[in-house]
């Protein structure tokens, strides 16, 4: 048996009869990370003796016949724009290269109460700005299935070090795909739950309005695992969502049994000239599979989908404009050495500490949201984005979930759209609408196309988490089964 192949489930249960210690299986993944994470820098830091002794204390509990959390004894990894106290949190960048957090974001919080093993935090796009990890000041992480691909982003490295059996489960951010289409690229589970159902307590921000912390799983149950673990009210986050959201299921079913009458939409307006044509392949596939389990499956309208990607833009942009001037050089972060003043401090330390992306993108916010430019970008966007969201209401009074393509165009080569930056924005076309709208989404993996991994998107309402999960269920399933 080796260990680091098990699921984050089987990892559990075995624990818990004493098959495994969590010690063990601490070893055996922090063993995996030297043997391997050097030709993928998927990890910024790891936590040797922490997470031991972590593991230490879950065996002691389980010696003790004590309760033990629903992450008992599982390894994890948390992306690095996520706090926790007393070890640096970097957001990818020089800027913050240094920083060493005063507490800890709720999600981590929580994965300690349900005794999860946080094992390192995870390389990303820089302050999360960038589609493919190649942003990231402590370089890119590569795709474990072919090194010389991206994983995507801006959750790359938390996408990659699920996939290459680094650890069973890990976290990341999503703000117009950066969970979902990294999920793609690597091949794993990755959902991004709606907006408000997990804590953003402790998350450093890109976008508020769009922000969302997700989690990244080989396989639909762990992945469920982990979300039901972290999810829940938050009074420290004022956009939490109040309301239990269930999110427990019956395992073992038959694959028909989690869809059957399940109403499934596929919009006429993905199918665009982009569209890699094996994905349309794929789809086509992916559809007879819900049909052949008892699923309707028909063609929908989402008329102004296609405006998702510059409505996003647009607001996304705004919103990290003024969220990135508290990087200012001198609250916290780098700060220049040379200077004569306030402001050449300020501009120093920027200029110094940001990277390419990242002064791109606040240049383009700034400018949005400037005298005479706000009521032209910045006030349609938000007008396009109701829009939006009034066309998934609309689809899901007669829907259950709604079926994209993750990604429009497969994984590609390390540096290929280097400067190609709408290039890259693209790939997450079908990504960003359900960020616009709160909704929930899942990339769940549905084969390859000459050795690169396909992704499919399903898409629900707001808090009907359960909706995705079932397709989601039932598609790996029936994958599974050969259907």
């Amino acid at each position: 048996m080796e260990i680091v192949k098990l699921s984050a489930v089987e990892i559990r249960e075995k624990i818990l009869k004493k098959e495994l210690s969590a010690v063990e299986v601490v070893k055996a993944y922090l063993n995996r990370i030297e043997e391997i994470d050097k030709d993928i820098n998927a990890f910024i830091s790891v936590y040797n003796g922490e997470a031991l002794k972590a593991a230490e204390r879950v065996d002691e509990k389980v010696k003790n016949g004590e309760e033990l959390g629903t992450l008992a004894g599982i390894p994890i990894a948390i992306k690095d724009n996520i706090v926790m106290k007393g070890v640096r949190t970097t957001c990818g960048s020089k800027m913050l290269e240094n920083f060493i957090s005063p507490y800890d974001a709720t999600v981590v919080e929580r994965i300690r109460n349900q005794n999860g093993i946080i094992i390192g935090k995870t390389n990303m796009d820089e302050f999360a700005m960038g589609s493919t990890n190649e942003t990231s000041f402590f370089g890119p992480t590569k795709n474990p299935i072919n090194t010389k691909l991206v994983p995507g982003g801006s959750s790359g490295g938390s996408a990659s070090a699920v996939k290459a059996n680094e650890v069973a489960l890990s976290l990341g951010t999503d703000t117009g795909g950066s969970i979902r289409q990294p999920a793609a690229y690597c091949d794993v589970v990755g959902i991004k739950p709606s907006y408000g159902l997990v804590s953003r307590y402790g998350v450093i921000p890109l976008a508020n309005t769009l922000d969302a912390v997700g989690v990244f799983g080989r396989y639909v149950a762990d992945a469920v695992l982990m979300l039901a673990s972290i999810a829940g009210y938050d009074k420290k986050d004022s956009t939490s969502y109040e309301n239990p959201v269930d999110l427990t299921f019956e395992r073992n079913l038959e694959p028909s049994e989690y869809v059957k009458g399940m109403r499934i939409g596929i919009p006429k307006e993905i199918y665009i000239d982009e569209l890699d044509e094996s994905l349309i392949g794929k789809m086509g596939k992916v559809i007879e599979v819900f049909e052949s389990l008892g699923a309707d499956v028909e063609e929908i309208s989402l008329p102004h989908f296609k405006y998702g990607l510059s409505t996003y833009h647009v607001i996304c942009r705004a919103e990290t404009s003024s969220n990135m001037a508290r990087f200012d050089g001198i609250r916290y972060g780098h700060r220049a050495k040379e200077y004569k003043s306030v402001d050449e401090l300020y501009k120093n330390s920027r200029t110094k500490a940001f990277g390419k992306e990242v002064k791109r993108r606040i240049l383009m916010g700034t400018y949005y949201l400037s005298i005479g430019h706000g009521r032209d970008y910045y006030e349609k966007a938000l007008k396009m984005r109701t829009l939006i969201i009034d066309d998934f209401n609309e689809v899901f009074k007669d829907y259950d979930v709604i079926l994209t393509p993750t990604s429009p165009i497969l994984p590609f080569k390390i540096g290929k759209l280097k400067d190609e930056f709408t290039v890259k924005d693209f790939t997450s076309i079908f990504a960003v609408p359900v960020n616009l709208a709160g909704l929930c989404a899942m990339s769940i993996p549905c084969g390859y196309v000459d050795g690169l991994p396909a992704g499919l998107q399903i898409i629900g309402d707001r808090y009907k988490e359960m909706n995705i999960i079932k397709a989601g269920l039932a598609l790996e399933g029936g994958i599974k089964n050969g259907i």
